[in-house]
């Protein structure tokens, strides 16, 4: 469902040159991960014979007994979709190949011989061993070349495979160990070429540092070939003769490490993970590397899995709630350092190319020109200019509350600003009169009154005074359109406008902790205080009344939504699916329909707005401006997202 598949990456115990003790082990494990819905099922690399056989490779017995292996393994899975990938030692065109052999239904559907063979150090491979390169190589020129198994017939060689019937959006690129760690590994052309997932049969031995070059490389090539990445490694049960092995598994998305082992594991170890193909997919559409790559030959060459069975639960991925703030905190300080300084260095170049006298700032006492105005502090410091070259303009209307309006003139004069106070009430009223509006009457017109009389304001000030003005919606507003036309959607340059809802709480709570006590205490005040545009009165106690997640929904879900929709292309029914997993236990699913409703709605219905939005940073991986990540017709049906 989604185009969800389960991985699995086993190390199994094993005894060197035991085939038929490996071979029951093999299938033991296996048999777990197919119950556990596993499609794909991932071994060590010649895990049949053990890595670690050596001149045994050269014994006419272990050769023979490694085939029959392959034979009882592919009859004890001869009912089931899934894919079991094993390695083995094979004889193929009078060489011996260092193979991988993908087993289904009972069928050998083909073998991939190791291209790079490591010959240094403690690694002699070309000693027992042919390169497959120019067996593969040949495949380029036509179809894949085969060579009899006993017992399987005509086998196809080949390292690039695609899926028949359901599964087809999979495709699947193989190389074994060292081809990773090659300058050009396999897998770069094999993603271009349309490979969404990688397999790697490894046997990689264990030595100081390498765990974490190890996993680096496997966590970049994910990235690089914008792939799932399937890494299995021989365990502690091979020959230590000379060399340990970790039993290293790993499972990688587009650089994210999904699952991965603590490694040294006396037993048999099997990690999952659901990977997410539909999305790989998704993401690929956009990128133009991806495109431009003839792989007519690849699919010439291809072999072909039957169909494979999706899940419909997700037991193994972690979906997270927040994905536009970063999760680590142990890199809270630098990730949220390198956000800050890309809202600065942006401002700085246009404050000096503007040759701008002042900096003008709208400052409600709320979350996003508290963010807005932290940037604008820093600029300055930049700059070496002084922070009275600041102007906080405070502008009370008919919503404004004593607690808002406190924090504002706080923050203002903590950071050494220049605050004016400028009421606009009598100026409102006065327009309520001029187009014939009952300011009893609360509607659109009442509160967008307010936002333009404000933008007025800011507009005639800053060119009074010989400076721009500084916007502070943010990027979940933007998404939603919720700002009124022309008012605080438009300003000279916007510094918050690629930084969602989420993240900015996240940036001003940073902030906070590395603040002293006075401005740490004013900005947990101001993160406390409910998000509102205070267009209308205050509550009988004076408290904010009109409260935006009141009306809209979480802007948690919201941002969740923003992420997987304009990032992968989610559909509706998955952006759901997601959420449920994401939110479980924190919003009834109710809620969670109701908010995806009004995105969809608003999204589609509000792309007037960011079709004309000024200019400002982009931060992230997201970017909503016309000029920079999203263009979208204005006047967009949106009836089959709902």
């Amino acid at each position: 469902m989604f185009g969800f598949y389960r991985f699995a990456s086993v190390a199994p115990t094993l005894k060197v040159a035991d085939t038929a003790n490996n071979t029951a082990e093999i299938i033991r494990c296996a048999t777990e991960a197919v119950k556990n819905e596993a499609a794909f099922v991932v071994f060590p690399e010649l895990c049949i014979t053990g890595y670690t056989c050596s001149d045994l490779f050269h014994q006419e017995l272990l050769l023979k007994k490694s085939v029959e292996s392959l034979q009882k393994i592919a009859g004890a899975f001869a009912d089931s979709d899934a894919v079991i990938a094993v390695g083995l030692p094979l004889r193929m065109f009078g060489c011996l190949y260092n193979c991988a052999a993908f087993v289904q239904r009972g069928k050998l559907v083909a073998v991939t011989p190791k291209i790079h063979l490591p010959n240094q150090r403690e690694f002699y491979e070309k000693r027992h061993f042919s390169s497959g390169r120019d067996l593969l190589r040949g495949a380029l020129n036509g179809a894949a070349p085969v060579c009899p198994v006993e017992g399987f017939g005509d086998v196809p060689v080949t390292n690039f495979f695609t899926v028949k019937g359901n599964g087809s959006e999979i495709r699947v690129g193989v190389e074994l160990c060292e081809d990773l760690w090659t300058a050009v590994p396999p897998s770069g052309e094999l993603a271009l070429a349309g490979a969404n997932v990688i397999l790697n049969l490894s046997a990689s031995d264990a030595l100081v540092g390498k765990c974490d070059y190890r996993r680096n490389l496997v966590l970049n090539q994910s990235a690089r070939c914008m792939a799932a990445y399937v890494y299995a490694s021989a365990g502690v049960h091979e020959s230590t003769t000379d060399m340990v092995f970790s039993g290293h598994l790993m499972i990688a998305e587009n650089g994210s490490m999904i699952a991965e082992n603590k490694q040294f594991n006396r037993e048999s170890e099997i990690i999952y993970a659901d990977v997410d193909v539909d999305r790989l997919n998704m993401q690929r559409l956009s990128e133009g590397s991806f495109q431009d790559f003839d792989s007519r030959s690849f699919y010439a060459r291809a072999a072909s899995f039957d169909g494979l069975r999706s899940i419909d639960s997700l037991k193994y991925r972690f979906v997270c709630p927040t994905p536009f703030v970063p999760g680590n905190i142990e890199t809270r300080d630098k990730s949220s350092t390198e956000i800050f300084s890309i809202q600065c260095a942006g401002l700085a170049k246009r404050l000096e190319a503007s040759h701008s006298a002042r900096a003008v700032i709208g400052l409600s006492g709320g979350l996003d020109s508290t963010l807005a105005l932290l940037v604008v502090a820093e600029t300055f410091k930049l700059l070496k200019r002084p922070a009275t070259e600041i102007l906080a303009l405070t502008m009370p209307g008919f919503g404004t509350t004593k607690r808002t309006k406190n924090n504002a003139v706080t923050l203002a004069e903590l950071l050494g600003v220049e605050l004016r106070t400028v009421d606009i009430q009598k100026a409102c009223m006065q327009h309520f009169a001029d187009i014939g509006h009952n300011p009893e009457t609360l509607n659109v017109t009442y509160e967008n009154v307010q936002a333009r009389e404000r933008t007025q304001i800011l507009m005639d000030i800053a060119n009074s005074e010989g400076g721009i003005v500084i916007g502070t919606g943010d990027l979940s507003e933007i998404a939603l359109g919720w700002s009124t036309y022309n008012a605080d959607h438009m300003s000279m340059y916007a510094v918050n406008c690629d930084i969602p809802k989420t993240l900015v709480r996240h940036i001003v709570d940073w902030y906070a902790d590395n603040s002293g006590a006075e401005l740490k205490a004013v900005l947990k005040d101001i993160l406390d205080t409910p998000v509102s545009p205070e267009l209308l009165p205050a509550d009988a106690n004076g408290q904010i009344a009109q409260k935006t997640e009141s009306i809209l929904g979480a802007y948690e879900i919201h941002d969740f939504y923003l992420y997987h929709f304009a990032k992968y292309g989610a559909a509706p029914e998955k952006l759901l699916f997601l959420a449920k997993y994401a939110f479980a236990g924190k919003f009834s699913d109710d809620e969670l329909k109701k908010a995806l409703t009004v995105f969809v709605r608003r999204f589609f219905t509000q792309q007037f707005k960011r079709s004309c939005i000024p200019d400002g940073p982009k931060v992230g991986t997201i970017s909503l401006s016309p000029r920079a990540d999203w263009r979208m017709p204005s006047d967009s049906s949106f009836s089959d997202w709902l």
